[in-house]
């Protein structure tokens, strides 16, 4: 006749715990999860510029998407720049003025609202009272800026 050791009753007790939690997770884990498609909330779609200068083309060569989350001060002014590619901005915090600079024209976005930059425009972004946090996304190319300052203008970012 064989006799097993004798196991402490503290772990004897930590075993049965962790056999009885893992079952649920072992059944869990057979179930496929169900189908169901999301909601989707269509913040933008557009084919010019917040300032209504149309698109022109896409890029010709090899594509890059990027993402930024920028966070400017209150009332600050970002230095002039131009955008060489298509891209779009959704404001999470905050409010961000876009000022163009030869046409004058300016349009304010509040938070939870989305924009479609200007493409060769030159412009700034301008805030106001609290800091202004953005999310940023470019159809841009490997190897290339996503913001061009002006010459002796600081780098947007």
């Amino acid at each position: 006749m064989r006799f097993l050791p004798q196991m402490n009753p503290a772990l004897l007790a930590g075993a049965v715990a962790i056999a009885t939690l893992s079952a649920p997770l072992a059944i869990a884990q057979t179930t496929p999860p169900a189908t169901a498609s999301g909601h989707a909330e269509h913040l933008l779609a557009d084919d010019h510029s917040w300032n209504g200068t149309p698109y022109d083309h896409y890029l010709t060569t090899r594509p890059m998407l990027s993402m930024i989350r920028l966070t400017i001060p209150a009332h600050s002014a970002l230095p002039w720049h131009v955008h060489p590619y298509p891209n779009a901005g959704y404001v999470l915090e905050g409010t961000l003025t876009i000022e163009d600079r030869e046409s004058g024209k300016k349009r304010t976005f509040h938070q939870g609202e989305a924009f479609a930059e200007s493409v060769n425009n030159v412009h700034r972004g301008v805030t106001g009272d609290g800091q202004t946090v953005l999310l940023l996304t470019y159809a841009g190319s490997p190897g290339k800026p996503t913001s061009i300052p002006l010459p002796g203008q600081q780098k947007e970012y």
